[in-house]
């Protein structure tokens, strides 16, 4: 089925982003009958994206202020070029409600929710009440909008220490700080508040109870923007440095049935309770000790670890985002047998140290990726590519997947054999290290049990 577009012709779709997650796109409009039309900067134009599109457009320099991140020139490109619709990928301007209204404004339409649950959820501590509101579990806590380091600190008490200081308009591991004893709680609110402010234009934060035993296991869900929801099962993304994810794999290994439907089910009130559209994680963080779990954060955009939910229930989930967009059918449906025998892993591949993280910019002087059974590799990247410092430094996205998660993670190790990336340092042989660890293996690792191994470097070190 062709679906017509402004001016009868195919259905056409501005791609506002860059790198695999582009290439994706450009891909999904392909399968679907799409046209694609791609945006870039200076330091894009050769980039794999570019060369697949129907179509590309300069929009300026390598800063992305003046590119990725300008709202008035994307929308006037898509309105020129003729396009129905502007998908934002992820990161960049993905949950930008400003930018969400000003694409539905000009008549076009956004690939992605509401401006309204963008604001909603953007805001930790309005999506933090809304959960509340539809008895979502959440982390016991309080706000800390316009206090005083004094109030704060009382606030903090009432929620016990340990605590966790976090910025409202927050993500990307970025305004937070654990604080185990009151003496240091001062300097933490101060640090905070300085990088909320920085990073994110709001010193809004909220203080919750530290879960020390914690996992994080994060919902799939799909919405029709009435109310109904799908629900793809869960994640789990524990293997983090610093609040970043790392690895992520599909199902959890650790959540029982009974929490597995706790878990689906919360996620669904909550996506049905804002009348949310499109692509949707709801995240959780999941008590090891407790065995309860608590909603942390909504993701309002397609996640960087979406393949490994469409490994396990085969599910291409950016085609379902652009045919939403596109004609308002939902294309994803639930299993009605329940949870797939199927496990998935994804590892991010990124030219960094792999011991500090630090990026490693430079030329690839040669790629070879990785096949075979149960292997697909997301990648904007072929030999002779530079990794540019403007922009996020990930090479490719390996998913491996099998009947259970011995044959996923023994494919894994395998695909990471066979990968070679020359030229540059990447993080391939700490994934390696990370999956054949012990603690991994029996799946006793936490959020925080990266930089306890040994195979990364800790601050100060």
């Amino acid at each position: 089925m062709t679906v017509p577009g402004r001016a009868g012709g195919s259905y056409r779709v501005l791609i506002a982003n860059r790198g695999e997650i582009a290439v994706r796109i450009v891909r999904a409009c392909a399968e679907l009958g799409f046209e694609s039309v791609v945006v870039h900067s200076d330091a894009d134009r050769d980039g794999l994206a570019v060369r697949l599109a129907d179509r590309s457009v300069c929009i300026g320099p390598a800063d992305v202020t003046r590119s990725y991140r300008s709202i008035g020139t994307i929308v006037q490109v898509a309105l020129a070029a003729g396009c129905d619709a502007i998908h934002p990928g992820y990161g960049f301007l993905a949950e930008n409600a400003e930018f969400a209204r000003a694409v539905t404004e000009a008549g076009l339409a956004f690939v992605g929710p509401s401006a309204a649950a963008i604001d909603t959820m953007g805001d930790k501590i309005a999506a933090r009440t809304a959960a509340e509101r539809l008895d979502v579990p959440v982390v016991p806590g309080a706000t800390l909008t316009n206090v005083e380091p004094r109030e704060a600190l009382a606030l903090a008490r009432e929620v016990g220490f340990p605590v966790l200081l976090k910025a409202s308009a927050g993500g990307g591991g970025k305004g937070i700080r654990p604080v185990a004893r009151e003496e240091d709680f001062d300097a933490a609110f101060a640090e905070a508040t300085a990088e909320a402010v920085a990073v994110f234009g709001s010193g809004d934060l909220y203080v919750e109870r530290y879960v020390g035993a914690a996992r994080h296991v994060e919902v799939q869900v799909f919405g029709d923007g009435a109310g109904g929801v799908v629900v793809l099962g869960e994640r789990d993304c524990s293997v983090q440095r610093r609040h970043q994810k790392l690895i992520e794999e599909a199902p959890s290994p650790v959540v029982s049935e009974e929490v597995r439907r706790g878990l689906c089910e919360a996620a669904r009130a909550l996506a049905a309770g804002i009348s949310y559209a499109g692509a949707g994680t709801v995240e959780f963080l999941y008590d090891m000790d407790s065995k309860e779990f608590f909603f942390i954060e909504m993701n309002t955009r397609i996640q960087v670890e979406h393949p490994v939910t469409e490994a396990v229930h085969g599910d291409d989930l950016v085609a379902a985002q652009l045919w939403f967009a596109a004609t308002g059918e939902v294309r994803v449906s639930e299993s009605p047998e329940g949870l797939p025998e199927i496990h998935a892993i994804e590892c991010r591949i990124n030219a960094e140290d792999p011991r500090t993280f630090l990026p490693h910019p430079g030329r690839i002087a040669h790629l070879e990726l990785p096949g075979g059974p149960g292997v697909r590799v997301d990648t904007h990247c072929t030999t002779g590519y530079t990794i540019t410092p403007y922009y996020d430094s990930m090479i490719a996205k390996i998913i491996a997947w099998g009947p259970d998660r011995d044959t996923a993670r023994a494919r894994m190790l395998r695909a990471l054999r066979e990968l070679r990336v020359d030229g540059l340092s990447t993080t391939a042989d700490l994934h390696a290290g990370v999956l054949a660890h012990p603690d991994f293996i029996a799946s006793q690792h936490t959020t925080t049990w990266l930089e306890t191994t040994g195979l990364v470097a800790t601050p100060g070190s």
